[in-house]
């Protein structure tokens, strides 16, 4: 998500950004050009921590998590994120969200904010006791980094210390250059004292480096410094209000996941109030009161699921973890997977959306619909009795998301449909084993039927 190159004229965060784009589920929204069989991504193709072609940056990760929850496949456009970004992506419609720019960028129309970060002073920890303070008067000697054009260089005139700068281009091609980084590996190995650089891609080139950095929110009077901290949303094309509805729903929904994977790549993030948000100890979750349906779950399901599945054994992580060491049950998989669109051209890249699930799975993609086609039903029939070597009375564990109906309808139905006798259901889901810091790995599907569920 670049802020600067993008907008100088505007905040100036040059630094700041990747973009990221989206789309979403079946056919375009009438009178918007919106694709909704996919999710089409616009991005930097080389800057981390926001994104890169292998997928490694933190937007990548949002996408893929966006596009999981709307149902759809991912797909990628790779464009440099400099001046003619949103010109040559967004509005030659190749996506229909870029993500990571700031809430006020006027050359979009904005989505809620999803996260708020801030500029950060970066120096070698061995140096705390010199370079920790802006206003100490060792200042004065320091040979400072900063982007040019960046929020930093007019906190920098008001100190009276334009002189100690040592500046970095504000606008490169990004698969060249990388200013941002360059300044903190430049701080690593002793041409700078100190760095003041956008917090996201500070924090993540700091811990990458030989040398211990420290990586600290700069504090400025609200009243009187200059605006360091911004808030980061989601942008589109103007005169698209349902697509903006629909973005603003899945931040609303997937807030928890967005933020963690924030904090994972060490984002410095503030609350409303402008305090740093530090990842802290779970939270107890109160039992659901959702009741079971009679029969399967139909529609929506992504919702709050019942805390029971009659005739089956519900699972904590930490009786999971129980019982995969004391009886090596079965653990399918049955997230929903989305297949190439048929009438896509052959040479445009499409790129699944990547899973990772609970080690030792099997991934059955698509069996937890509330209603199957007659081959998917017989997918699941032959493929369960293979995994358990045809023994109905194998502990078999169903799992997919947290909040996923589709394992409970899977687990009721191997227990009803395919007489399975010992059945355990995970309501917690992946998320749930990844937030207890439990292995997981990349998903492979077994080779599904060429029919829709």
């Amino acid at each position: 998500m670049v802020i600067s190159r993008r907008m100088a004229g505007l905040l100036a965060l040059s630094t700041l950004s990747l973009p990221a784009t989206v789309a979403a589920a079946q056919g375009s929204i009438a009178g918007e050009l919106v694709d909704r069989t996919e999710l089409r991504v616009c991005a930097d193709p080389a800057s981390l921590p926001f994104s890169n072609q292998q997928g490694e940056g933190y937007e990548n990760k949002i996408a893929e998590l966006m596009a999981k929850r709307l149902g759809v496949g991912l797909t990628y456009t790779w464009y440099p994120n400099a001046l003619g970004f949103v010109r040559n992506t967004l509005r030659a419609d190749k996506c229909d969200l870029i993500m990571g720019v700031v809430a006020a960028d006027e050359l979009v129309q904005n989505t809620n904010p999803y996260y708020r970060s801030t500029y950060v002073l970066v120096y070698r920890t061995a140096d705390a006791d010199r370079f920790a303070d802006l206003d100490s008067p060792l200042m004065q000697l320091a040979r400072i980094g900063v982007v040019a054009g960046t929020p930093p260089v007019n906190l920098l005139a008001r100190k009276g210390l334009t002189g100690q700068i040592r500046g970095y281009d504000l606008m490169v091609d990004s698969r060249v250059e990388q200013p941002a980084r360059q300044a903190i590996e430049d701080l690593a190995n002793g041409q700078l004292d100190v760095a003041l650089l956008w917090g996201p891609i500070a924090a993540y080139w700091s811990k990458r480096q030989p040398v211990a950095l420290t990586v600290a929110p700069i504090k400025v009077d609200p009243h009187t410094g200059p605006r360091l901290d911004f808030r980061i949303s989601m942008g589109l094309r103007p005169n698209e209000p349902d697509w903006k509805h629909r973005v603003n729903d899945l931040i609303r929904e997937l807030q928890p996941e967005i933020q963690a994977i924030l904090l994972d790549y060490g984002v410095p993030l503030l609350d409303e109030r402008g305090n740093p948000i530090t990842p802290g100890p779970s939270t107890t979750v109160p039992p659901s009161t959702v009741p079971e349906p009679s029969g399967y779950r139909m529609d929506k399901y992504r919702a709050p699921v019942p805390a029971t599945l009659a005739g089956a054994t519900v699972l904590s992580t930490a009786a999971l973890e129980q019982l995969i060491a004391e009886r090596h049950p079965v653990l399918i998989d049955v997230l929903p997977k989305q297949r190439r669109p048929k009438d896509r051209d052959q040479n445009q890249l499409w790129i699944e959306p990547k899973r990772e699930h609970i080690a030792g799975s099997a991934w059955l993609p698509n069996v937890g619909f509330g209603q199957l086609s007659p081959e998917f039903t017989d997918y699941f029939r032959t493929e369960l009795a293979k995994l358990t070597g045809g023994d109905k009375s194998r502990p078999v564990v169903f799992y997919c998301d947290a909040n996923c109906w589709m394992s409970w309808n899977a687990a009721k139905r191997a227990l009803i449909e395919l007489g399975y006798t010992s059945v355990y259901w995970y309501p917690e889901g992946v998320q749930g084993w990844q937030k207890a810091g439990r292995q997981t790995a990349e998903a492979h599907e077994i080779s599904m039927p060429d029919f829709q569920p």
